[in-house]
């Protein structure tokens, strides 16, 4: 099976569906994206090109599409939905970044007291006051 994402005029992931593998074999029993989104468009009156294939396994264009996600044709990659309003793309990583970075890193207390009967301490995102905050994810 091969999957394609559904996208709208401004690149908004819809819905992925499933595509035969058959549908996509051109005269030389080669896989061609073209002849899948010529199928979807045949079939579901959407445009061929906004139908994008997607790959299960993310072995390419970076990761499975998701609904509520979005098309990148300039990086040739789908992104997740944005987690927070004030999160930005970061390009170089392939991933939502916060304005102030990655979440600190525990200390070696922290971690030594992560256990299934005392705590979990995590970072967690405050988009109000934008800052990572360290809780006890155990409570």
């Amino acid at each position: 099976m091969s999957h394609f994402a559904k996208i709208d005029d401004n690149n908004l992931v819809l819905a992925v569906h499933c595509v035969d593998n058959n549908n996509l074999l051109d005269e030389n029993n080669q896989e061609q994206e073209s002849l899948g989104q010529q199928y979807l468009q045949q079939h579901s009156n959407w445009p061929a090109e906004q139908w994008i294939q997607t790959s299960y396994n993310s072995n390419f264009r970076e990761r499975f599409a998701q609904v509520g996600g979005t098309w990148d044709s300039t990086n040739n990659m789908f992104w997740p939905p944005k987690p927070y309003p004030s999160w930005v793309k970061n390009i170089s990583e392939k991933e939502w970044q916060s304005p102030i970075g990655n979440s600190p890193a525990l200390t070696t207390e922290q971690t030594s007291q992560n256990d299934s009967l005392t705590h979990a301490w995590i970072y967690n995102w405050n988009e109000e006051n934008e800052r990572w905050d360290l809780i006890d994810d155990n409570l």
